[in-house]
């Protein structure tokens, strides 16, 4: 795997290198914005994976991230940061984030993420490989107002696209709906869609829920449902009464 740590403070690069060189894994630093995105942009397709620290000198992390997607929309992120805040998070998952890790930080921890958001990226990779034109309707997920295909990765409500769905939104919403009416915990939306559980932060689960059901509300009624004190759910039944 060929990494990319963007990542200010020499000390923390300087720890995590050893770790990663354990790993087997080919590792860059870079430790400032401007430093972080033209290494980046020298060969976009290189890299496997981005971890991104949201306070960098010369260009803030924020910015870093946007234009890191604006090259690559699939190239998983992991922002570091000693932000702890729900509305942090939200803004890092709006950039592009794919997971988010506060600061201090075990390395195991990290690395465990890094492997488990490896995993997730290298399936999904494969599912797109393996569906197209032998299997039309592979995919395909329909309900009474409700339509996701993820051989397009669109998803749409009575007939109106989502708008701007990020990859981890989109395998958010596809595993909700994938059971209609079922509740997953975010111990369960952690392990499906991140691929992770131990080392998971619920609140991931809740930053991106917040945001997809913004989106989902910019078309029409809301389908992704909380159950008080288990989890959240995907139910379209009621869409009908709530227009």
């Amino acid at each position: 795997m060929k990494l990319l740590m963007i990542e200010d403070n020499k000390s923390v690069s300087e720890m995590m290198q050893m770790f990663f060189q354990k790993e087997g894994w080919d590792v860059s630093f870079a430790y400032d914005g401007i430093e972080a995105v033209d290494m980046f942009n020298e060969d976009p397709d290189s890299w496997d994976m981005i971890t991104l620290d949201l306070n960098l000198p010369k260009k803030d992390g924020m910015e870093v991230a946007k234009e890191i997607r604006q090259k690559s929309k699939t190239v998983p992120i992991i922002m570091l940061t000693a932000r702890d805040s729900d509305s942090d998070q939200v803004l890092g998952f709006e950039m592009g984030a794919d997971d988010y890790v506060t600061k201090p930080f075990s390395p195991i921890t990290l690395v465990a993420r890094i492997k488990a958001l490896q995993r997730r990226a290298h399936a999904e990779k494969q599912a797109d490989s393996e569906s197209g034109a032998e299997k039309p309707d592979d995919g395909i997920i329909t309900t009474d107002h409700f339509k996701l295909n993820s051989n397009t990765r669109e998803a749409y409500l009575d007939g109106k696209m989502i708008p701007e769905l990020t990859p981890k939104e989109f395998e958010l919403l596809k595993t909700l709906a994938q059971k209609p009416r079922q509740v997953f915990s975010r111990e369960q939306l952690l392990e499906l869609v991140w691929g992770y559980d131990y080392y998971g932060d619920e609140r991931t689960v809740d930053a991106h829920v917040k945001k997809l059901r913004q989106k989902v509300e910019r078309v029409g009624s809301q389908v992704i449902q909380t159950v008080w004190g288990v989890g959240y759910k995907f139910d379209d039944s009621e869409v009908d009464n709530q227009q």
